[in-house]
């Protein structure tokens, strides 16, 4: 009997990336969180890692890895929203959305990317934002760490795709549709981003053949500006 084939998704935290573990459990993948937070009620496939940390991310990997194989997929999915005026924003501000969204990338592609070329391949895909290509007004450390985390994104992309790994890039440009947002956007639910609709997208990336690959795409939802 053939075994499932491992994903993991890396800022599994509610919202997105927690759905992301379901949607690919129900589509064939055995999936599994990491994230910085996990609480006593979550389920049991989501792992409390640091990922700004290495040695905790080598730690996890490795278990993993011993336990089901090399990653067939992996998402780099964390993200640390800070939005304030750039004289407000401290050194520390500034070092700390780079540690969440591109060194937690470095941490996690050193330790899976290795495995998925001794193993034939896969897909490492990177959740981006609107900031991955522009900044704006009062979103000086989230962009500049975002821009960051494209660039990194395709130096892998440059690096690795000769050995049989698809690195992608998701620039998700809009509101994903999730009880916080809900709370936090007066906009009606219609304009947000279904997150059932962007994990489709996610699994049919990682299921393109080797002859036409995607680096990069934009998701917005109908009627978003751009």
């Amino acid at each position: 009997m053939t075994r499932a084939p491992l994903a993991i998704v890396a800022g599994s935290g509610p919202g997105f990336g927690r759905y992301l573990v379901k949607s690919l459990n129900a589509h064939g993948y055995n999936a599994y969180g990491l994230n910085r937070s996990v609480t006593a009620g979550d389920d049991e496939r989501m792992l409390r890692v640091d990922l700004s940390d290495a040695s905790q991310v080598q730690s996890e990997i490795k278990s993993l890895v011993g336990a089901y194989g090399a990653p067939k997929l992996v998402v780099h999915n964390p993200a640390k929203l800070l939005i304030a005026p750039f004289e407000e924003t401290r050194s520390e501000d500034f070092e700390a959305t780079w540690r969440a969204m591109v060194l937690s990338a470095v941490h996690l592609a050193k330790e899976v990317l290795p495995a998925m070329v001794s193993s034939g391949g896969g897909t490492f895909i990177v959740s981006g934002a609107t900031a991955s290509l522009r900044g704006g007004a009062r979103f000086s450390a989230f962009a500049s760490a975002k821009a960051a985390l494209r660039t990194l994104t395709q130096s892998l992309a440059k690096e690795y795709g000769p050995k049989g790994v698809h690195v992608a890039h998701v620039i998700l440009d809009g509101i994903l549709d999730t009880g916080a947002s809900r709370e936090l956007h007066d906009m009606d639910p219609d304009r947000m981003m279904k997150l059932e609709d962007v994990a489709q997208t996610y699994l049919a990336l990682a299921a393109q053949p080797r002859s036409a690959w995607t680096f990069e795409m934009d998701l917005r939802p109908q009627g978003e500006a751009f």
